[in-house]
């Protein structure tokens, strides 16, 4: 397979010298922005398919009259966030 190179990206000195000093040891410049950009297009793809279900759901909602009101559902998630901070907040069990 052919491979290809994304475009030079002019950057202030002082960024430049910033991005050098996150770097892992041994990893370049170029492999850094190559993973900053297939993580964004990764997280730009996710949203993508985030937003289109959406979509899907409300048209599907509409079609149908079948909607969840938006207080039952911030309810449900308060009690789902009650009950794990009571969770976090006991002790861990320990095994004998």
């Amino acid at each position: 397979m052919k491979t290809a190179s994304l475009p030079s990206v002019p950057v202030e000195p002082e960024f430049l010298a910033e991005v050098e000093s996150v770097l892992a040891e041994g990893e370049s410049v170029a492999a850094f922005v190559e993973a900053a950009v297939r993580a964004s297009v990764e997280r730009r793809r996710v949203q993508s398919e985030f937003v289109a279900r959406g979509l899907r759901s409300r048209d599907e909602a509409k079609r149908t009259g079948d909607y969840v009101d938006a207080d039952n559902v911030v309810a449900g998630l308060q009690d789902k966030l009650d009950d794990a901070r009571v969770r976090l907040s006991k002790p861990p069990r320990t095994r004998k």
